[in-house]
Order: structure tokens, then sequence, then C-alpha cells
């Protein structure tokens, strides 16, 4: 098996591939099996090699919120069933309820167990250290001015290294990936913001990259690997530039009006912030299939569809694949032959649940096993 730097990931001419991986908590237990569906196809074509890793086939691995702890250990080189074990580790040690935090006056859980995880799994490994195998973009939000922060380990990056050039911003390959990817994953609510030193004298305060539209990083990660700003500037075309974009469960939000009108002004906000992160997803996804050639479209809306026979420019910029559920009672039965109890599905939404996760692997598994085929990898990409 070849195994290639992250500089050549990165920079030697070809075909490129990008893994895109949304925010969830421990939801990210259903995107794992995604993951594991694809590694299994990958592994098979490459002559079933023990030793493939997702790291060898993708050049530019990213994440958001629990996505980014799924996307920094693939580009470490780990297996997926190595990251299954670190998650329910993770949610049984982080998700731990206490009747004193609500996430009303405090945060409903504490620091300490994630980063010491965290810790654990990362060390003292920095967002430009070797032992990243591929191109890696961890998405987050700098709270104190408002801004999206992507952090990227590619070092021909405006931010990579600007002390190099008389800079005073922190580098990006000196932030501890651990610390970037607890920011990444400080929810709002669940979590207390991270604070990180940006630059000689100054700090920001850094949240979930969720709170950004870029809960599904996809977008944010074309921007990244085709524009001239951020330094790789890949060539597109639908046989040139493949994205894979997989989700965490999608939900819908449906209630009936007098239901809306008597929440509390609390419920209210939560709600119409959910709903607009939900919106920012519907923009990203219609976008991308707007411009790319797409085996796996969504429908939209009824009023546009999948976008099929419609391409932006006319010229098709890369292919894309997508892949989620809908965590609605009619959607899996109707898409999974998953037959559910309405109380079970509403448990299933939460993002902070232990017990759920036997069941939302069981149920990412069914659904990977349906959604993705083989031939959404054209040998075009291949190695």
């Amino acid at each position: 098996m070849l195994i290639r730097t992250r500089d050549q990931h990165l920079f030697d001419p070809g075909a490129k591939r990008i893994l895109a991986l949304d925010g969830g908590g421990d939801r990210g237990i259903l995107t794992l099996q995604y993951v594991k569906r694809v590694e299994d196809i990958l592994r098979k074509r490459a002559g079933n090699d023990l030793d493939f890793r997702l790291s060898q086939y993708f050049d530019l691995i990213g994440g958001t919120s629990t996505g980014s702890i799924i996307a920094t250990g693939l580009a470490l080189g780990w297996t997926v069933e190595k990251l299954e074990v670190l998650y329910n580790e993770l949610s049984e040690q982080v998700f731990q309820k206490s009747i004193w935090r609500q996430g009303i006056l405090q945060a409903k859980f504490p620091r300490t167990p994630l980063m010491k995880a965290l810790t654990t799994q990362f060390g003292d490994r920095t967002l430009g250290s070797d032992d990243l195998q591929t191109g890696l973009m961890i998405m987050t939000k700098r709270l104190d001015s408002g801004s999206p922060w992507p952090l990227m380990n590619n070092p021909k990056g405006r931010y990579f290294d600007p002390v190099a050039n008389k800079g005073t911003a922190t580098p990006n390959k000196d932030f501890l990936l651990r610390e970037i990817v607890r920011a990444s994953t400080a929810a709002p609510h669940y979590f207390n913001p991270e604070r990180l030193r940006i630059g000689k004298g100054a700090e920001g305060a850094f949240v979930d990259g969720g709170v950004s539209p870029h809960n599904n990083p996809a977008l944010q990660l074309l921007l990244m690997a085709t524009t001239e700003g951020f330094g790789l500037k890949w060539a597109t075309g639908a046989d040139q530039l493949l994205l894979m974009s997989v989700g965490t469960g999608a939900q819908e939000l449906r209630m009936a009006a007098n239901e809306v009108m008597d929440m509390s002004s609390a419920k209210v906000s939560l709600q119409a912030l959910t709903s607009l992160m939900n919106d920012c997803d519907a923009m990203n996804q219609t976008i991308l299939q707007w411009m790319s050639r797409s085996p796996t479209a969504w429908k939209i809306d009824r009023e546009i569809g999948d976008l099929h026979g419609d391409v932006l420019g006319g010229r098709e910029l890369f292919s894309y694949l997508r892949y989620n559920v809908v965590l609605d009672r009619d959607w899996l039965k109707e898409n999974l032959n998953v037959d559910l109890k309405a109380s079970e599905v509403k448990g299933l939404q939460e993002m902070d649940k232990p017990t759920n996760m036997s069941k939302l692997a069981l149920l990412g598994a069914t659904a990977s096993h349906i959604q993705i085929q083989p031939n959404h990898f054209p040998t075009q990409f291949d190695m």
C-alpha cells in the first residue's frame, strides 16, 4: 500500500478527495457507521490490505464538533474500529448528567473529562505534527469576535506559520490538537467556551464550529481546497475532485402554531437557533448539489427538488456524495424499513445520551449499506 505524506496529499498533481464530517454530539457514532462502510469498500478495492487507512485515500479530512474528533483520528491513521471504541468511552465519560448542572447558569457538562480524554488520545501533538498523514481541517468559532475559524494543517496557508513572515499571531501549526478539538466541540449550553492564545498578549474564546454556518463543513472545505486565498487551488471538475459529506442525523422541526405560541422565551430562542442551523445545512446542501455531479442528491424542497439538471455555470465542479438519515419516524420506515415508536425517534435526536449509542450505531449501519454503493467512488479517484 502506497503511503503518502501530508504534503504529497496536499500538493501532488492529480485527482483529489475530500471527506467532510458534521457535528452532532454522541450521534457521531452514526457517522462512524458510514465511514466504516467506505473503509470496507476501499479496503476491499486495495486487495483487503489490513494496513489500509482512509488517511491514504482522502487528501483532506475536516470536521465540526464531534466530526472534528473523527477527522483528527482518521488523519492520524486510525481505523474506524479504534474510533468506535473511543466514542463509546467518550460518551460514558463526558455526558455524565448532574442535577447541579442544567446548562442555564453553568454549562451542562464540565470541561475536565473531555479534555482528559482528548489529552490521552492526542497527547502533545500539534496541528503541524508529522503524525498527521493527510490534510486536516478543524472547524471552530471564535465567539469574542463572531468569526468562524477553520484551522488547517496546510503549510501554504496564510496563518500556518505567520511568525516566519514577521507576523505576531499564534501559528496554526502550533495549536495543540487536543485544545482546538476541544474548542470545536464546545457547544454552548453543553460546554463552556475554550480559551486559546491567538497571538502575543491576545486570547480568543472559542465555541463549537456548529454555531457558524458550517456545522456541515463541506462547503468550507471546498472553499479551502479550491480558492486562491487558502493556498491549495486544487483543480475542479467532476473527474478531478470528489467531496464526500456525512451527517449525524437530521431533524425536521414540525410543530403546531399554538405549541410555538405557548413556548417560553428561552425555548423559542433555542428553537430558533436549532432552526437556523437546519437552514444553514439546507443552504449548504443546495449550493453543493447545484455545483456538482451527485448520485446521492437529496430533495431540497418541493419547489426545486434535488436540482437534477441544474448546474451552476453549466459545468460540474466536483463529484458530490452526501450521506445521512432523517430522524423522523415516517422517513425511517419508508427509506430504511426501520419501524420505531415516535418516542424512540425523539429520544435518538438527543446529542448527549449514552444509552442511545447502540441504537444509533445500528441505524447508521443499516443506512450505510442501503445508501453507499461501491460505484459512488469512481476508479479515476483510486490511488
